[in-house]
């Protein structure tokens, strides 16, 4: 990678993607690009784009002499079951779009999965690379399609194709931004705020988190690995930590003794936890390029906790 586009780059992965990128390319050399331009980046490289507009981002890409694109913008899985048609055009639009400008440029491509692309009758622990994906939301099924999608234009046209199923992410740079596990983001702004919690997610639900740290540098060693060893290619499974919420809430008590969690389950949300694995399997990820989380429950919790007590706690 040299010179890399990547579209929604305001939004959960992209805001914090783009200034890793940066530092490890150079500023000039990272585009970043999303439909809004409140909030823009304004150390580099910015441009408006809607996802759906092909030639737009064609265009964007050519001018700019990308040799890769990362395309990041989607509409996560709470927030797509609200309005499951707009997910599936802005999805499955958005991803064909950056595969055909791809293909049209040469470029090497990413884009991420999700555990969500997994479903009820998907085994539930230790989930493998390949297995049945029946997912029941709109979002799972527009991440399946798009896996099938990205393995088609690797096969069809040779297209460097790339990707991760990633599980949730937890960072304290960027706010929940309309995912399941965003509880685990929301716990730790509201420990520092009010010292308590609210969950949304019931006690005993299991699901894989990963520290964003850990989630970008996946992006750049899965996209700087060698082609020859990718037997994959696409859609790898990473994660680093598998917990349910009284277990966040005991490593905060750690270090906010006095913290309380109490549990008002959100039907919607909790029915599409309960549709997806408690633990996944990397393995293929560990053997074909050298996956490797550094952080687990602990260790993200402290950093958590002190990076959110040096920002101002704005309630949201």
């Amino acid at each position: 990678m040299k010179k890399i586009m990547v579209t929604g780059a305001l939004g959960q992965i992209g805001s914090e993607l783009i200034e890793k990128l940066r530092s490890e390319y150079g500023v000039d050399n990272v585009l970043a690009t999303d439909i809004r331009s409140i909030g823009a980046m304004t150390d580099g490289p910015f441009e408006v784009l809607d996802v759906t507009d092909g030639r737009k981002m064609h265009t964007l890409a050519k001018d700019f002499g990308a040799d890769t694109l990362m395309h990041m913008a989607a509409l996560l899985s709470a927030k797509a079951e609200k309005e499951p048609l707009l997910a599936w055009n802005l999805n499955m639009g958005g991803l064909t779009n950056g595969l055909e400008v791809s293909h049209e440029l040469g470029m090497q491509f990413f884009t991420p999965s999700s555990i969500g692309a997994f479903g009820p009758s998907t085994p539930k622990k230790a989930t493998p690379q390949e297995t049945l994906q029946r997912p029941t939301t709109m979002y799972g099924v527009s991440k399946v399609a798009g896996e099938l999608l990205c393995d088609y234009y690797f096969h069809k046209f040779g297209l460097d194709t790339r990707g991760v199923r990633f599980p949730g992410l937890i960072s304290y740079v960027a706010k929940p931004g309309g995912g399941t596990t965003d509880y685990a983001v929301d716990i730790y702004y509201k420990a520092i705020q009010k010292g308590k919690y609210t969950s949304y997610i019931a006690e005993d639900t299991y699901m894989d988190m990963m520290y964003m740290p850990d989630a970008l540098q996946a992006i750049v060693d899965v996209m700087e690995a060698d082609p020859a060893k990718l037997i994959h290619r696409n859609a790898f499974n990473v994660t680093a930590m598998s917990f349910e919420p009284s277990q966040i809430a005991a490593a905060i008590q750690k270090h906010i003794p006095s913290f309380k969690i109490d549990y008002d389950i959100d039907p919607v949300r909790q029915a599409i936890a309960d549709s997806w694995p408690d633990s996944i399997d990397p393995s293929a990820a560990i053997s074909e390029w050298g996956f490797k989380a550094c952080y687990d429950l602990a260790a993200m919790t402290e950093d958590m906790l002190v990076k959110l007590g040096m920002k101002p706690q704005a309630s949201y």
